[in-house]
């Protein structure tokens, strides 16, 4: 997906790819808020938020679940990577999801994600 320099995220070809298709779920699903991302060299971190409120409870628009919207985020980069030559590129079976329960928690989250790129060798996925 890319490599840290400097602290910094340098993102290549795959990495630009993860980065779009988290976007294109904002794009896809209009009740879907996008907040803190990045994408590190073996994994992302992204806060992502359903709000009913932008579709006006319209009853017509079904409204994936969290397990649902990260299987099409998956899904499309995936195939937008395997597209571009990446052919053995997988993601890991699952994922791990927090509830953000208020200000204070959404902030050290949110400073979290910004700052991972600084701390990657610190990291537990670092290698």
């Amino acid at each position: 997906m890319g490599h840290v320099q400097g602290g910094e995220m340098v993102l290549n070809e795959y990495g630009r790819i993860a980065d779009q298709q988290w976007h294109w779920l904002a794009d896809q699903y209009p009740y879907v808020e996008l907040h803190a991302f990045v994408v590190m060299p073996n994994h992302v971190h992204g806060i992502i938020e359903i709000n009913r409120n932008k579709i006006n409870h319209d009853p017509t628009v079904k409204i994936k679940s969290l397990s649902q919207l990260m299987g099409a985020y998956q899904t499309t980069a995936s195939k937008h990577i395997h597209l571009a030559g990446l052919l053995d590129f997988k993601w890991q079976r699952s994922f791990h999801d927090r509830i953000i329960r208020n200000d204070e928690a959404y902030q050290r989250i949110s400073r979290y994600i910004e700052n991972n790129p600084r701390k990657w060798g610190e990291d537990k996925f670092y290698q």
